[in-house]
């Protein structure tokens, strides 16, 4: 019996990848967090089984359901959104089986600044501007964040922010990344990406947050920030397909 935790993607079921529709598609026990995952991306789960929403459920409660599985010889699949090596609370569940000696497997997904980007039509690492991204969140009612992981650490270095669980704090956001950013540093909020109500909100530092007001955003939204998402800056090629400098798998030839 394996415990399977999924990436489902950010919402469109088509994101979904071939691994993890199979494999869904033959598991007899899925869960998944409703609340983040639509239900049309577990609509391949077989006809007789068990489906069920953990939005309402406890981390005891899913446990409970895989020891079930468990002693039926069962395999689950733990549906989850985006990819779940990042904010996907699984390392509490992984512990539990562990100590029950249950396997369990992590199938990769596309993960949401992912899904983002490519909603935006546009690259987060753009050659002499931003070559490196940043994964974080905001405290607010989840768990606090370790010494040391500030917006403030982050913003020195001027990478791209991706931000997660931001969006009731973007007087927050603006008030620490203005000194670093300046005002007008693009940002954009992405509201349930991939889901067929997806919106997307451009602005600055400074006006993103009326914005964000007037269009009643309140959950479920992924902030992005730096100077990479701008349209008006003047970049080099990569040098990756630049033919004055050869690689390995693209010597020079000779005249």
């Amino acid at each position: 019996m394996t415990v399977y935790f999924i990436g489902a993607g950010p919402g469109d079921p088509e994101l979904l990848t071939l691994k993890a529709a199979r494999i869904i598609g033959e598991c007899p026990v899925c869960l998944y967090a409703g609340s983040l995952v639509p239900a049309e991306v577990v609509a391949c789960a077989p006809d007789d089984a068990l489906v069920m929403d953990t939005a309402p459920m406890t981390l005891d409660d899913t446990h409970g359901v895989i020891l079930q599985a468990h002693a039926k010889g069962q395999n689950v699949a733990r549906v989850h959104s985006g990819d779940p090596s990042l904010y996907g609370a699984i390392a509490e569940q992984i512990r539990r089986l562990k100590a029950d000696g249950i396997d369990y497997q992590i199938i990769p997904g596309v993960p949401a600044y992912a899904a983002a980007a490519a909603a935006l039509g546009t690259e987060l690492t753009v050659p002499e501007v931003a070559q490196s991204i940043i994964l974080t969140r905001m405290s607010m009612k989840s768990t606090g964040m370790p010494a040391g992981e500030t917006l403030e650490n982050f913003a020195r270095s001027g990478a791209t922010l991706a931000i997660h669980l931001g969006i009731r704090a973007l007087r927050e956001i603006e008030r620490q990344l203005v000194p670093f950013y300046g005002e007008n540093c693009p940002v954009a909020v992405i509201y349930r990406v991939g889901w067929p109500d997806q919106m997307i909100i451009r602005g600055t530092l400074t006006d993103v947050r009326e914005k964000v007001r007037a269009a009643k955003i309140t959950r479920t939204a992924l902030i992005l920030v730096g100077p990479a998402l701008s349209d008006s800056h003047g970049f080099p090629d990569s040098a990756l397909y630049d033919a004055a400098k050869p690689h390995v798998l693209r010597p020079r030839v000779k005249a």
